[in-house]
């Protein structure tokens, strides 16, 4: 019988390095794999585990990944590194799943549907809190009521950024926010859309903002219209709204490339303690207008980024299991959406006709 064979890619990041350790913890032998070969060699010798040097653009990719059964994607900005590595799993037959939050990149596997599915292959992209939580509730609210024309999802949580997703938050600030009306993807001003929302710890003044569920919540359950948001105060809010005048400076790559920089510089992810003690609250509606219909649900999560670490290693078994079809999934549409209650940390999804 042929060993299992798997890859984390980006293994020494913030969230990569928790994600292999977790993997080693609960008896996996991932080969770790990046561009950065000192940093490489130093957590493989760690772990124990044999590592690959590789970069994403190199002819060798593909080859590195011959034999893999599945790769973990954590080497971000992922609008720039999901791409190569999308190509190389579907020529290599490699299942791929990646910790992205961004649109992009959904809709970028997304259109790679059909040639995954003749591959044999799963693509599946957002296995972290990026998107399981808004994911799995989601696909709950839809399943207690199909009708649904409107979903909003949010989330609340104390949580600090680590270096990567701060990264990735920079890019979208030239860009603007997104929602998807009547089917279609939207870009809306920064602070555009504001509204009060108790996601378990009272009401809250929010923000919609360009989360993933955008693109992904879409091919989950179809419905139309997706806005997600994030609790944030109405100073914030004016803050976010001054931004739209300097979009097109934002969007600049020098000045990416310098904020970035900084964030670099300064930015650290939560230790061990902080991501025990911030627990996540996440928050989900849908409505059919028409009949005057709406359903909430919420459901307590641990740490996004425990949720991160936990959640792609229960895809990651899922997928190594699974003997369906290739293709493009969301994370509810391979799982099931009691996923997100599976993991450590988590409750259960409650479900209330409002």
């Amino acid at each position: 019988m042929k060993a299992i064979k798997t890859m984390i890619y980006g293994a020494y990041g913030y969230t990569g390095e928790l994600i292999a350790r977790q993997a080693v913890s609960n008896g996996h032998k991932p080969v770790l794999a990046g561009r950065n070969a000192s940093k490489l060699q130093q957590l493989s010798r760690a772990l124990g585990l044999s590592a690959i040097v590789v970069d994403l653009q190199d002819n060798a990719l593909e080859q590195a990944l011959s034999g893999v059964d599945l790769v973990i994607h954590c080497a971000g900005p992922f609008s720039l590194t999901a791409e190569p590595m999308l190509r190389a799993c579907i020529a290599s037959g490699t299942h791929y799943q990646d910790i992205s939050g961004e649109i992009s990149v959904y809709q970028l596997a997304h259109s790679f549907d059909e040639e995954a599915k003749t591959a044999g292959v799963v693509l599946c992209p957002g296995t972290g809190f990026d998107i399981i939580p808004t994911d799995c509730l989601a696909m709950a609210l839809y399943q207690h009521l199909p009708s649904a024309t409107h979903l909003t999802l949010g989330f609340d949580s104390d949580t600090r950024l680590s270096p990567g997703t701060a990264k990735t938050s920079i890019e979208r600030l030239g860009i603007g926010g997104a929602i998807r009306r009547n089917g279609k993807i939207e870009t809306v001003n920064h602070g555009e859309l504001t509204r009060e929302i108790d996601f378990g710890r009272g009401n809250k003044f929010s923000v919609a903002i360009p989360w993933g569920d955008v693109a992904s919540a879409y091919h989950s359950t179809g419905i139309q219209n997706i806005e997600v948001y994030l609790p944030i105060s109405p100073k914030r809010a004016k803050q976010m709204q001054l931004i739209n005048k300097c979009r097109w400076l934002l969007r600049n790559k020098k000045v990416q490339k310098w904020l970035k920089y900084k964030i670099e510089k300064t930015i650290q992810g939560p230790d061990e303690t902080q991501r025990a003690e911030h627990k996540t609250w996440v928050w989900g509606e849908v409505r059919n207008d028409r009949r005057g219909e709406r359903h909430i649900g919420r459901i307590q999560t641990a740490n996004g980024y425990n949720v991160t670490v936990n959640g792609a290693l229960a895809v990651m078994d899922f997928i190594l299991n699974y003997h369906g079809p290739g293709g493009y999934f969301t994370p509810s549409r391979l799982c099931g959406h009691k996923l997100i209650e599976q993991l450590p940390g988590s409750g259960k999804i409650e479900l209330s006709r409002s």
